[in-house]
């Protein structure tokens, strides 16, 4: 359904954009305190709180899969004659491409050749180059797969359950904790998660940009030979701004459904061509045995802290990982929680961990595989070109990708078009909850405003265009990881609500025993 007029709430629209415009401002006017400031305090929150991210990393799974093959598995998030608005290949593919986005496509190529020479689990990487090259296929696996998706997930349900079955016309994180909040949901505490939600989504939005727009320009480059600069990226952006900003004013089926749905097609060639034309068995097989180590040692390396040497590999990326998909977990779940009416609560869990993590295990296995090949076989010596280019992995991607068959004609013109429609998908799917979060009621079936979800694609625009002028896109992508911090207790009130209400809802009905009589039975008694 097309949205009613303006129910804009500026209660949290103008500390949102303020907050927005604050940020970039203050990091302009001093980014090496800024920059210093923000480092410090992540230092610190990885540090001394990796336990806990840890922790809720492994809480995530254990209680969705418990959930999901529990009793309440079975309750539809809707009336019970609702259906699903969008089949399951348009919703898996849009799930999929908001929560990755052009981040899979960046990480994919380089990540892997980082762990092969890095001392990951107190492996030494000179004397074990054979199990750092299995460990370095496996920890993509990890930190790409079941965990991340089930930090996803765990907003997804109470906000799905808070619009769909309990009718509260409001799209935001507050009206999910309403279960166990009450009346505080509409004010300040309400709007005080409301806020932290804002602030994390544009910080998330700015780690994309951070990865996609040096990455795409990179590209660019070498395609048209036109040397990088502050002005090509500038018109990489311009062109990323006037897409998704277009997707997200035409709405879900008719924009971001659409070009969700042509994304995974173009990922699908280059996925295939890269396996076809490259070391297909070595692909094969590292995938097949980084599965086993990941299920083997799930629970061991899901809550390593390193505690006595220290080594700074929790901190340095699985901490970091977690931190970030929290930090993207709002605005998931209120996109997915949107797109989800007519599903049941099993449905949603094994639809998010199952598309979501097969999907990036497959990117991993096939370019993290191709990457591990051409450093373990010797053809190309890709660490080796990342320390030289000073650890800049744009640099380091092109050299990968100018390896594969028809690159600089075939490959790398395709590849930068992936970017462009993976960038804009995750930044329309932002766009459109930003607007969300913004509008006073909004029903299950309802999309926000068009020109306030217009704006926000706008003001995403003009606010990456103030970072990458002033290079402090850094500065913002770490402050979103410190947002994650005080999310996690929002997340775990939005599961104490969604129980309070299922039980309350649900609980006797769940709860009876049927007795069923057979019709043979009943003819004896007769």
């Amino acid at each position: 359904m097309e949205e009613k007029s303006n129910r804009i709430d500026n209660s949290l629209m103008y500390p949102g954009v303020i907050i927005t415009l604050l940020v970039g401002v203050l990091l302009s006017l001093f980014p090496e305190k800024g920059k210093a400031v923000v480092n410090s305090l992540f230092a610190v929150l990885t540090h001394n709180f990796k336990w806990s991210f840890l922790l809720f990393g492994l809480f995530c799974v254990i209680f969705l899969v418990w959930l999901a093959i529990s009793r309440w598995g079975d309750i539809k998030l809707g009336s019970p004659d609702d259906q699903p608005e969008f089949s399951t290949y348009a919703w898996a593919a849009m799930i999929f491409c908001a929560g990755i986005g052009i981040a899979i496509v960046y990480w994919a190529f380089i990540e892997p050749v980082y762990y092969l020479n890095t001392s990951i689990l107190h492996t030494d990487v000179g004397a074990q180059k054979g199990l750092a090259g299995e460990l370095a296929g496996m920890y993509g696996q990890f930190h790409w797969g079941i965990t991340p998706w089930a930090i996803y997930a765990l907003p997804t349900l109470p906000i799905a359950y808070a619009i769909h079955v309990k009718k509260i016309p409001a799209l935001r994180l507050s009206a999910a904790c309403r279960g166990v909040i009450g009346p505080q949901a509409d004010g300040i505490v309400g709007k005080s998660i409301d806020t932290i939600v804002i602030f994390a989504m544009i910080g998330g939005v700015g780690t994309s940009l951070g990865l996609a727009v040096p990455l795409v320009t990179s590209l660019v480059s070498s395609i048209t030979g036109i040397p990088g600069s502050f002005a090509l990226q500038m018109a990489v952006l311009f062109v990323w701004t006037a897409l998704f900003t277009y997707t997200v004013w035409a709405g879900l089926k008719r924009g971001i459904s659409m070009l969700a749905d042509l994304n995974t097609y173009v990922a699908y060639i280059l996925l295939i061509y890269v396996f076809l034309i490259g070391p297909s068995t070595f692909i094969l097989n590292t995938w097949c045995n980084s599965l086993g180590l990941m299920f083997n040692d799930f629970f061991k390396i899901s809550l390593w802290t390193d505690p006595i040497t220290n080594g700074n590999f929790p901190e340095s990326w699985t901490v970091f990982y977690w931190a970030w998909w929290v930090a993207y977990a709002p605005m998931m779940g209120l996109f997915v929680a949107r797109i989800s009416r007519g599903r049941t609560i099993r449905q949603v869990i094994f639809g998010e961990l199952v598309y979501g993590s097969l999907g990036c295990w497959i990117f991993f296995a096939i370019w993290g595989g191709y990457a591990i090949n051409l450093q373990t076989s010797g053809t190309l010596d890709v660490y080796g070109i990342l320390k030289a280019s000073k650890w800049s992995n744009d640099v380091t991607i092109v050299a990968i990708l100018n390896t594969i068959p028809g690159a600089k004609y075939l490959f790398i013109p395709i590849f930068t078009i992936l970017c462009f429609i993976f960038l804009a998908t995750t930044l329309n799917s932002a766009a459109y909850t930003l607007s969300s979060q913004v509008t006073r009621t909004l029903t299950g079936d309802e999309e926000p405003p068009r020109w306030n979800r217009t704006l926000w694609g706008i003001i995403l625009g003009l606010f990456a265009v103030g970072l990458l002028s002033t290079g402090q896109l850094k500065a913002v992508q770490l402050s979103s990881i410190i947002v994650a911090l005080p999310l996690m207790p929002i997340l775990l009130i939005m599961v104490f609500s969604l129980m309070k209400w299922v039980k309350e809802d649900y609980g006797e009905i769940l709860g009876r025993k049927m007795i069923v009589i057979a019709p043979e039975q009943i003819k004896k008694s007769l």
